[in-house]
């Protein structure tokens, strides 16, 4: 596959360019390009990604780093099979537990809900970093609910971090996860309030919250263009409402502000906490193997 001419695959991680010094120049020069293509890629244009990442593969299939991104690229264009051996693979070589969350991911996206949750359970949850026990509780949130054991996927996404007013990179996500396991068991009021709550902490966009806060409130978004064709035609049409308005809205209605301390146990589903996050083995505490997903 081509390479633009701007890539030179000196953009890759400090990390990644290490483990490929154990190839020849020129093929470790090609696997970086390669790598590039898939890191810019995988976002916008999944397909674009995983088949520069075939090409990495096939010049330098016993590096770890490129498994990983074979396994991510899969992974974003729903090859979870493929996604699950080059994770699989990749864990082998470098002995890490990083992957572990995104490899449970798989075995939801292969319809194997129950196996995620044996993984959310096992010793390598006890290792993983803040960041990684987050993404495992939503892994197994979702495997809960893939099960249509909604009150369960709940009970697992209740934690510190949920309730913490500090904003990580992963509150958003966990709250919007929250908001919309809520929104699922018809507890539509708790649910507003935890899409504020997500969007507050949203500060790259990565969740649709606004859209899904805006829906809520019975605010419709309006193509301006279609508009202006309505007046035109002497159409009766309401006003369109417009982006402020919509975030007015949701300023106007939000039930709890982000910095206050919100108690997540109020409800009489909280009972179960205790059991439930111990079954998923997961707890909210620091990661350490006596304390402590996609």
């Amino acid at each position: 596959m081509p390479i633009p001419e701007d890539v030179t695959g000196d953009e890759i991680d400090k990390d990644v360019r290490q483990e490929l010094q154990s190839l020849p120049k020129t093929l470790a020069e090609d696997v970086a390009k390669n790598l590039v293509m898939v890191a810019r890629l995988i976002d916008e244009d999944p397909e674009g990604a995983y088949g520069y990442s075939r090409v990495a593969l096939r010049l330098a299939s016993r590096v770890a780093a490129v498994r990983e991104a074979a396994g991510f690229a899969a992974y974003a264009t729903q090859k979870y099979g493929e996604a699950l051996a080059e994770f699989r693979a990749a864990r082998r070589m470098t002995g890490g537990v990083d992957l572990w969350p995104v490899m449970a991911d798989c075995e939801r996206g292969l319809g194997r809900p129950e196996k995620a949750l044996d993984m959310a359970g096992a010793p390598e949850v006890h290792k993983l970093d803040k960041a990684g026990q987050v993404e495992m509780r939503l892994v197994a949130a979702g495997a809960r609910r893939d099960m249509d054991q909604l009150d369960a996927a709940i009970v697992t996404l209740q934690s510190p971090e949920l309730a913490s007013n500090s904003v990580q990179p992963w509150t958003a996500r966990l709250r919007y996860a929250y908001a919309d396991a809520l929104l699922a068991a018809g507890r539509e009021d708790e649910a507003r309030e935890w899409f504020a709550k997500a969007l507050e902490a949203d500060k790259d966009g990565s969740t649709d919250a606004s859209d899904r806060l805006a829906e809520l409130e019975g605010v419709e978004f309006v193509d301006a263009f279609d508009a202006g064709e309505g007046e035109a035609e002497g159409e009766d049409e309401s006003p369109a409402v417009t982006a402020v308005d919509a975030e007015e809205a949701r300023e106007a209605t939000s039930v709890v502000d982000v910095d206050e301390s919100v108690d997540v146990d109020e409800s009489e589903d909280v009972e179960d906490v205790e059991d439930l996050h111990e079954a998923d083995g997961i707890d909210g505490t620091d990661g350490t193997e006596s304390d402590d997903k996609d």
